[in-house]
């Protein structure tokens, strides 16, 4: 199963919050996923991003790829 760490959009129209993610390749954008890792939230300010970096790197290593959004916020994060 190829798995992937994406965000999944939530708040309102114009309002986004998103959760970080890991879920099947195949499965929609904000539809069924396997475990949240984190969140995002760029509205606010300062931005708000939390991670549970051990996670990551745990899915990481059985093989989720992260999308390039998702890539570039771990490296905020010091995960990557």
């Amino acid at each position: 199963m190829a798995m992937k760490v994406r965000l999944k959009r939530m708040g309102a129209k114009k309002a986004p919050f998103y959760r970080i993610v890991v879920a099947d390749a195949k499965a929609p954008r904000d539809g069924r996923f396997i475990e949240e890792v984190g969140y995002y939230n760029p509205i606010s300010e300062p931005v708000e991003l939390k991670v549970d970096g051990e996670r990551v790197q745990h899915w990481i290593k059985n093989g989720a790829q992260p999308t390039d959004t998702v890539r570039a916020l771990l490296k905020k994060a010091n995960v990557l």
